[in-house]
Order: C-alpha cells, then structure tokens, then sequence
C-alpha cells in the first residue's frame, strides 16, 4: 500500500500528504488546529488509554507494547472499522498518518504503519 505515509505533526503541511489522519488518542502539545491541517482524527484507532500509559514511551518495553497493540489493532471492532477507512481513502490518494510522539521509532504510529504495511500486502 504505497499511498500511505507516516509523519510527526510538528513537520510542515505539504500538498503531497494527501488525507492527514492524527492517530493519537491526545491532542499533541503546542499545535493550533489551523497549524494542523487536519482531515481526521482518529483518536479511537491509537492504544487503549492503560496500554498507552502502561509503555509510557519506554524502548525496553516497546516489543512487549507492538504484541499487545497488534492484538488491539487485529481484534477491536472501532479500530478495525478506522482501519479500513484509512484503506478506502489510500485506493484513491495519499494518506499522512500524523503522530505527536517525539521518538520516531518506538511509538504506536509505527507500529500501526507497520501493521497497515502487512495488511496491505496481503489484501
């Protein structure tokens, strides 16, 4: 699935986002709506609030939260619905998952894009 793309919120709008998804359940600190430029928020599709806080962004536990946040992702009806959204839109443009997290590497936005990456390829 080519058309979908992962960015911090913090890094400037360009017209190549296409569709701009924020994928956090909180609204990131220090960004106005405008500065945003959002098309959605999907707020339910990121990790469960004990999930979330359970991680609390640390790198040694972050194998442990990818499992449990692919459990979430393969098994909650809401997240599975916004899931297949995010697929509906990226057929027809690009799609920006947008996520506040400082750390580009151990946050659920990976973890999501990656999942969307497998899926993709297999459907």
């Amino acid at each position: 699935m080519a058309n979908i793309f992962l960015k911090r919120v913090y890094e400037p709008y360009d017209e190549s986002d296409g569709c701009r998804v924020l994928v956090d359940r909180l609204w990131p600190r220090g960004i106005s709506k405008d500065t945003a430029r959002l098309d959605h928020w999907y707020k339910e599709i990121a990790p469960s609030p004990n999930l979330r806080k359970w991680f609390c962004h640390k790198p040694e536990l972050f194998d442990e939260f990818r499992s449990r946040y692919i459990q979430e992702l393969r098994t909650d009806e809401e997240k599975l619905q916004l899931t297949s959204q995010i697929f509906e839109m990226a057929a027809s443009q690009n799609v920006t998952l947008l996520y506040g997290a400082k750390d580009t590497v151990y946050n659920h936005a990976v973890v999501l894009y990656e999942e969307l990456m497998e899926r993709g390829d297999i459907g």
